[in-house]
């Protein structure tokens, strides 16, 4: 049965205008017309969701998730099994997918849970965000994240292809490496360099060989400069980056995940328990990761939202999700630039564009209602109300009362 939505501003992502007294019409998972709710009719019955007055936006994206997620010193997964691990994950999911982010792209799981839960979302058995996974991480003996489950360690150029190659086995849409240190690893600074260059070009080989694209953690903007020449795709914090990178950044077309809501969740990160060591390091950094998303949007940087947060973790007075986007505003970018960020831009960069980010006749229907214009002022995106993914209804507050209204009607 087709759906109308009705009676609400579209906001297409594409960058046109809002779309006010407008309808949306989606046939089995997609998106089959987009228009005016006196334009849009049907010749059978069709379940017609009324919203109340309510702007529809497409489903967020967030490109830089652990939903396995632990922290140093956090005793709060001490001892779990990978089924409890796995049942952890598939929570997260739903939260992140009730938030209004239906695409994820995982970037270091354990024991193989991601593969398992994109399977089951994939299957219908499970209800959750697109996954896009990279399976673990890859970086050197001791390097950063080595303790936290989810990395493999290699040594040598020949160690790191096969690393590279086991998780392409495995199905991973990306291959993430690990090039410095980090804000969680106590031997280690953030701008640590970790991998030599034949280690780096040895993986990269691999992975643009198979049509995987490699994406980075990375602390220091002189490993940045040697991975992107090596032809790195995506870059991860860029905790420090010089206006040297970033020009060459732009050059090359490569993208930046920002992160930017880790080195602003110190208070938030404190109360799990971390070390003091790792929370003022967090403090130190902020500092310069401001400077560096400032000067990349100033630049023209390709952008993409990620949190290094669970999606729908409570931050800020909303959820990391939302919180990530509003700081690229305050960064420089406009509401309009920064909820593309998280949509249009984000299926860029997963390859997806023709599928997924804009809310299009033809395009997959991911998308969420909200109160107010994300494109005037992007808190708006603070009102979450409906969520659609693929065309199935995943969450209407009208359930449980207004605003929104249910009926089936005849046209």
């Amino acid at each position: 049965m087709a759906t109308l939505l009705t009676n609400c501003t579209v906001l297409d992502g594409t960058g046109a205008p809002p779309r006010p007294g407008a309808a949306l019409v989606v046939e089995g998972e997609r998106i089959a017309a987009v228009g005016s709710a006196a334009e849009l009719h049907a010749s059978s019955e069709m379940d017609v969701v009324d919203l109340a007055g309510a702007t529809l936006v497409p489903g967020l994206c967030n490109l830089h998730v652990h939903l396995g997620l632990t922290h140093p010193g956090a005793l709060a997964y001490t001892g779990e099994t990978v089924p409890e691990l796995t049942l952890r994950m598939a929570s997260n999911a739903r939260a992140a997918l009730e938030a209004g982010v239906t695409t994820l792209r995982l970037l270091g799981e354990a024991s193989g849970a991601d593969f398992a839960l994109r399977s089951a979302i994939e299957q219908g058995k499970l209800a959750g965000p697109r996954i896009f996974t990279a399976g673990y991480a890859i970086g050197c003996t001791g390097g950063h994240g080595f303790d936290g489950g989810r990395v493999i360690e290699a040594d040598g150029a020949a160690e790191f292809r096969r690393a590279a190659r086991s998780q392409i086995k495995l199905g991973a849409d990306w291959v993430k490496v690990m090039l410095t240190g980090g804000l969680a690893g106590k031997h280690e600074q953030p701008d640590t360099p970790q991998l030599s260059p034949d280690e780096l070009r040895a993986l990269i080989e691999v992975a643009h060989a198979w049509g995987r694209r490699v994406t980075a953690h990375t602390g220091s903007a002189e490993a940045t400069r040697q991975a992107i020449e090596a032809g790195l795709d995506c870059v991860e914090h860029g905790y420090q980056l010089t206006d040297e990178v970033i020009a060459l950044m732009v050059e090359r077309e490569v993208w930046y995940v920002p992160t930017i809501v880790v080195t602003r969740s110190v208070e938030h990160i404190a109360s799990l328990g971390v070390p003091d060591w790792m929370t003022a390091r967090m403090e130190r950094m902020a500092e310069a990761h401001t400077r560096a998303l400032r000067a990349a949007v100033a630049a023209g940087v390709r952008i993409a939202a990620g949190t290094d947060m669970l999606p729908a973790e409570p931050f800020e007075g909303t959820v990391a999700s939302v919180a990530e986007i509003e700081h690229y505003v305050r960064a420089g970018m406009t509401p309009l630039q920064a909820l593309q960020a998280g949509t249009l831009r984000a299926a860029e960069l997963l390859g997806v564009s023709g599928e997924l980010g804009t809310l299009e006749p033809g395009k997959l229907a991911d998308l969420a209602a909200v109160d107010g214009d994300p494109s005037a002022d992007i808190a708006a995106l603070r009102s979450v109300r409906f969520v659609m993914k693929g065309g199935e209804i995943v969450r209407d507050d009208a359930r449980t009362g207004p605003p929104c209204v249910r009926r089936r009607e005849a046209f």
